[in-house]
């Protein structure tokens, strides 16, 4: 292993941890124990540049919603009115944090204003952001009411996710199965939450 570490020193380009937050040294040696460790040459073909700077790069993506400078900025406008503003058929990437492998879907989301809107295009940036980390589906959702509430002032947030997990279509039987859960913040009367459900039934 002598060997190993000393060439892997030669490609460190200096970088041990940048503004990302990310120990690109660490994940480098990550990286080549697990390559060896099921039975790959790190320095073979392509996988040398996997573990030099593929995931390293990777990771910088797939965690920005761990680092606060990442999040988009929701600036709000005045309401005109208090109408339950839905934006369904958000496409939402994550990671698993039991398996570290992807699940991907959708995301559903619906406030009531109180007194301020934010402009639609951030709702799916804001989305995105909460979904770049090692999370749980119910947490992931949670997050995005909780934080979308906390973030506009809104009076209720309503949201559903449903996902399908590569850690169980991959695993197992292989099977494809989809998993939806749903959270709220705040409390969104009956009369929300059915349109909120009618606004999902008619994007599906």
């Amino acid at each position: 292993m002598t060997g190993h570490h000393s060439q892997f020193d030669e490609h460190t380009d200096g970088q041990i941890a940048g503004a990302s937050g990310v120990n690109h040294e660490k994940a480098r040696r990550g990286t080549r124990l697990l390559l060896e460790a099921i039975g790959e040459s790190p320095n073979s073909g392509q996988l040398s540049e996997t573990w030099r700077r593929r995931v390293p790069d990777m990771l910088e993506t797939l965690t920005e919603g761990t680092r606060e400078e990442d999040k988009p900025t929701l600036r709000t406008f005045d309401a005109d009115s208090d109408e339950l503003v839905v934006k369904t058929g958000i496409p939402l990437y994550s990671l698993c944090e039991y398996h570290l492998l992807s699940y991907h879907g959708v995301a559903n989301v619906a406030y009531r204003p109180d007194g301020a809107v934010v402009g639609l295009s951030k709702l799916p940036r804001y989305v995105r952001w909460q979904a770049r980390r090692l999370t749980m589906q119910e947490q992931l959702t949670r997050d995005i009411a909780t934080g979308l509430a906390e973030e506009i002032g809104a009076e209720s947030v309503l949201v559903e996710v449903t996902a399908a997990h590569l850690c169980e279509a991959m695993r197992s039987f292989e099977t494809a199965t989809e998993t939806t859960t749903r959270a709220t913040a705040g409390e969104p009367g009956e009369q929300d939450r059915l349109q909120f459900q009618r606004a999902i039934d008619k994007h599906n």
